[in-house]
C-alpha cells in the first residue's frame, strides 16, 4: 500500500486531496497538524491522524501543505530535525499537467490544473504552482516559492527562494524575483524585485517607496 502524508490541514491540502482523487496514485492518504481540534476529524474524507511530528512516525511520502513558503520552510526544518530524509517527499502534479522533456519537479512540488511548462523550467523543491501557472522557457524556480493562480513568467526568469506571486501577476523575461519576496495581485514587474521587499502595481514598485512619496 502506497500512503500520502499531508503536512498541514490547509486549503491547499484540500486542493491536493482534490488532484489525488483524481489521480489515483497513492492507495491512502492521511493528514497531520498541530492544531489537537482538528485530531481525529476528517478534511474532504481524510483524517487527521495527529500532530506534524507524527509525520515521522508512518511510512509513506510527504508533502507539505502550508499555502506560504516560509511556513513550507519551517515545516521543512522541523521535519528534518526529526529525522525525515529529503527523499520521503513526493511530488503532487494534477494528471493534466504535462512535464515536457528538458524540465524538471523537484520533491515535496505542488502542481494544480491546468499549469503550463514550455521548455527548459526547472522547479526546484516545495514549489508550488496553483491552476492556470504559466512557465515559459528557462525559468528556475527556487526552494519554497509560491506561484499563485494564473502567474504568468516570461522567458529566462529566476525566482528566488520563498517568494510569492499574487494571483494573477506577471513577470518580463529575464527578470529576477529575489529570494523572500512579495509580488502583489494583478500586478506586472518590468525589473529585478530585491530580496525581502513588497512590490505591487502597473508596472510594479516598491509599495515601502510609495509610501514614502505620499505626502
Amino acid at each position: 500500500m502506497t500512503s500520502l502524508i499531508l503536512v498541514a490541514a490547509s486549503g491547499l491540502a484540500r486542493e491536493v486531496i482534490a488532484v489525488e482523487a483524481a489521480s489515483g496514485r497513492y492507495d491512502e492518504l492521511m493528514l497531520v497538524d498541530d492544531d489537537r481540534a482538528l485530531w481525529g476529524t476528517l478534511v474532504d474524507g481524510v483524517r487527521v491522524v495527529g500532530p506534524v511530528v507524527a509525520a515521522a512516525e508512518h511510512d509513506g511520502d510527504l508533502v507539505l501543505c502550508a499555502g506560504r513558503g516560509a511556513v513550507r520552510r519551517h515545516l521543512a526544518h522541523r521535519l528534518t530535525a526529526l529525522g525525515v530524509p529529503g527523499r520521503r517527499y513526493g511530488r503532487v502534479i494534477h494528471p493534466g499537467v504535462e512535464i515536457p522533456p528538458g524540465c524538471t519537479v523537484g520533491p515535496g512540488c505542488i502542481l494544480l490544473a491546468s499549469v503550463v511548462m514550455t521548455a527548459g523550467v526547472h522547479l526546484h523543491r516545495h514549489v508550488v504552482a496553483m491552476p492556470h501557472v504559466t512557465l515559459t522557457h528557462d525559468d528556475v524556480v527556487s526552494d519554497f516559492a509560491t506561484l499563485c493562480a494564473k502567474v504568468a513568467l516570461g522567458g529566462g526568469v529566476t525566482v528566488g527562494e520563498g517568494a510569492y506571486l499574487g494571483m494573477s501577476s506577471s513577470v518580463r523575461e529575464n527578470v529576477v524575483v529575489g529570494a523572500d519576496a512579495v509580488l502583489g495581485m494583478g500586478s506586472v514587474l518590468l525589473r529585478n524585485l530585491p530580496a525581502g521587499e513588497t512590490w505591487a502595481g502597473v508596472p510594479a514598485q516598491s509599495l515601502a517607496l510609495r509610501k514614502q512619496l505620499v505626502p
